[in-house]
Order: C-alpha cells, then sequence, then structure tokens
C-alpha cells in the first residue's frame, strides 16, 4: 500500500511510496518528514522515528513535464470521491457522458462516477436525453491534484492545510 506523499526539494509532489521506503529515505538522510502519522512510530534498535505520511526530498530531483494525468477507471472515481453525478450517492462504476456508442472515448472529461442504477437508468443515452442532469462538470485534474486526490481518498483532513487546498 502507498501512503506516504514524496514531495521535492521544491515541496512539488512526486509520487508516493510505501511506508517502509519512506523510512529508509529518512534514516539515509535523502528526505525529511514533513508531517507523520499521529500515532504510529517506526521502533527498532536504535531507531525511533514517527512514521513519515509527507516527505520532502533533500535535493531537488528534476523530473520531466507530464502535462496530462493518465486517465483511469480508478483516478475517474477517486476524482469524484466515489459519488455518482448523477444522485450523490455512492458509485460503483464509471460512466460516460457521451457514449462509446456515439463517439464518447475514455477521457476526464467525458467520464464521472456512477452508481451501477443511474449508469443502467442513462443507459445509451447522453444525460439531456435521458432527462439525468450532472450535479457536477467533469474535470481534467493536473497529474500532482490526481495524486494528491488519490492520496487523500480516505483520510482528507489528515494532509497539511497547504497540501489539501490543491487538491481541492
Amino acid at each position: 500500500m502507498r501512503d506516504t506523499l514524496v514531495l521535492n526539494a521544491s515541496f512539488e509532489p512526486l509520487s508516493t511510496v510505501t511506508l517502509n521506503r519512506a523510512v529508509v529515505l529518512v534514516l539515509q538522510d535523502k528526505a525529511v518528514v514533513e508531517q507523520a502519522h499521529p500515532e504510529l512510530r517506526m521502533r527498532g534498535a536504535a531507531v525511533d522515528i514517527p512514521a513519515p505520511r509527507v516527505i520532502r526530498l533533500c535535493r531537488y530531483v528534476r523530473v520531466p513535464f507530464r502535462r496530462n494525468a493518465p486517465w483511469s477507471r480508478r483516478g475517474v472515481l477517486v476524482r469524484d470521491r466515489y459519488r455518482c453525478a448523477y444522485c450523490g450517492r455512492r458509485a460503483t462504476t464509471v460512466d460516460h457522458v457521451v457514449p462509446r456508442s456515439r463517439g464518447g472515448g475514455d477521457t476526464w472529461l467525458n467520464t464521472v462516477a456512477s452508481c451501477a442504477e443511474d449508469n443502467h437508468r442513462k443507459a445509451d443515452r447522453t444525460p439531456e436525453q435521458a432527462g439525468m442532469p450532472l450535479l457536477r462538470e467533469p474535470f481534467e485534474p493536473t497529474p500532482a491534484d490526481a495524486m494528491l486526490l488519490a492520496l487523500a481518498q480516505d483520510d482528507y483532513e489528515a494532509l497539511p492545510d497547504w497540501l489539501a487546498q490543491s487538491a481541492a
């Protein structure tokens, strides 16, 4: 499970890593802990440190520019916080706003999270044809926002305020 956010030296999100990998980076002095889990600690024979939730690398890592976050079904569900775009209940499927049979593709702007009932009821129609207006419009998250949303899907309030604002 990847549950530790890695920030570049410039505080931009880079990736998520396992808790064990984060501890190794901190112990090797390659990263510092920016935020720790409140009640978890990592203990060893000569080590007792708080379990890191967010770490920052000590040296800047140059990353190639990524313009778009890769689309995925899980990404759409996380982006919409597992809430149906039609009724607001818990979403379990992904619905195409413009159905694939009518030329709609697997893109961030054409897919929304949906409950199975609404997905079945809308069927092979647009929301206007089905009389099912969207509660919120789909959007394309930046790569950094997609990572923060995925990391914070269960524990959004636990992120530092300065990180949570960019993922909202």
